[in-house]
């Protein structure tokens, strides 16, 4: 007896992935463990920040060598970001023997020093300089991680797969989502630009800072334009915690995790809606005048791999650290994560949503 997903051709699934700093090595190993499964394809991505980077690593590797070249791509990109960390120097002594640390008992205590060099850090640039003071040459390491790892005349080519990438243009505030045949370097590296770290990037005369702050991601294009019906976010800002911060940094820290999923959950709030007023109307909804997005809309199910569980924990600081075994370990949580999520629904995939709109909708976004 065949299963839903036992069918001759992949079922198109569509990605929405979350930026989040080094957090997007968890969405790293969630990929790779997607890019596994023979029974699904990757219609379309919208990426932010961390999420575009994993996009156009993927969609460069799709060209170079299908699915694994996807995953060759991506595991070079995230190795590269360890070997070139950018905040390297901030990291405690006892980094340089991080190898052999962890097989100390003091390793916990290592990290958590790690974490909190890394929290002093983004305070001590955010607060008395800008990028413009502290970075005049406008020195951006993951510059020359893209062009090392990320053929994106292949990226413009693909034909594998659709991307999606968001920028917050800084004058308008306003959304700019890239398509597939704008995509460049300097596309990833305004989608990641936080504005404390970076000067914006400035593209076609306009500056761009992080997607984040008006998209993160955007959802719209990928049911637009993709012809899946299935779409699977992936999230690693953490919507709930389970107290108010009440020291400053863990007061900004969670400042900028309800920042970075506000678009989402809007959007999310917005599909349900459009939902609920499509039942309403019945027949209607399928009347020949009717915008075809609205058939999109009505079709749609959505589904999420939360990594707000496995990354609550490391505190948002931690987005800042890009050592070789931190970002491993976020790899290994993704892949886990997405492992256990497919346990549990791939059988709905192509049958029904497992993230209930209807749901979050009546009850706010502690149900997310």
């Amino acid at each position: 007896m065949n299963t839903p997903m036992s069918r001759t051709k992949p079922l198109p699934i569509d990605l929405a992935l979350q930026g989040g700093g080094s957090h997007g090595a968890f969405t790293w190993g969630v990929l790779d463990r997607l890019l596994q499964e023979e029974s699904l394809e990757i219609a379309g991505i919208s990426g932010t920040s961390a999420g575009a980077m994993n996009a156009v690593a993927l969609a460069a590797g799709l060209m170079d060598g299908g699915r694994e070249g996807a995953r060759k791509t991506l595991r070079e990109f995230w190795t590269q970001v360890g070997a070139q960390s950018p905040f390297a120097m901030l990291q405690p002594a006892l980094g340089g023997f991080s190898a052999l640390a962890a097989h100390l008992p003091g390793v916990q205590a290592w990290q958590q020093a790690s974490q909190e060099s890394m929290r002093w850090w983004s305070k001590a640039v955010g607060q008395p300089f800008s990028p413009y003071q502290f970075n005049p040459l406008n020195l951006n390491p993951l510059r020359t991680i893209l062009e090392r790892t990320v053929d994106f005349e292949r990226v413009r080519a693909c034909n594998k797969t659709q991307l999606f990438i968001a920028a917050t243009n800084v004058r308008t505030g306003d959304l700019r989502v890239f398509r597939q045949h704008e995509l460049s370097a300097e596309v990833a590296l305004a989608s990641a630009c936080l504005p404390t770290l970076f000067q914006a990037v400035e593209i076609d005369g306009e500056p761009y800072w992080d997607g984040g702050y008006a998209g993160n991601p955007s959802l719209m294009p990928l049911i637009r334009e993709s012809p899946a019906d299935d779409l699977l976010l992936v999230q690693i800002n953490p919507m709930l915690r389970p107290e108010a911060p009440q020291q400053v940094a863990d007061i900004m820290d969670r400042i900028s995790e309800i920042t970075f999923n506000a678009s989402v959950l809007k959007e999310l709030r917005t599909l349900q809606l459009l939902k609920n007023l499509l039942e309403q109307d019945g027949p209607a909804a399928q009347h020949p005048g009717r915008d075809p997005l609205f058939a999109r809309i009505q079709a749609l199910r959505t589904h999420r791999i939360d990594g707000g569980a496995a990354l609550q924990a490391l505190g948002a600081a931690s987005k800042l650290r890009t050592d070789p075994l931190f970002l491993q370990d976020l790899y290994t949580r993704g892949h886990a994560s997405a492992e256990a999520w497919l346990q549990a629904h791939r059988a709905d995939l192509g049958q029904r949503a497992t993230l209930d709109l209807r749901r979050a909708c009546q009850m706010g976004s502690e149900s997310l």
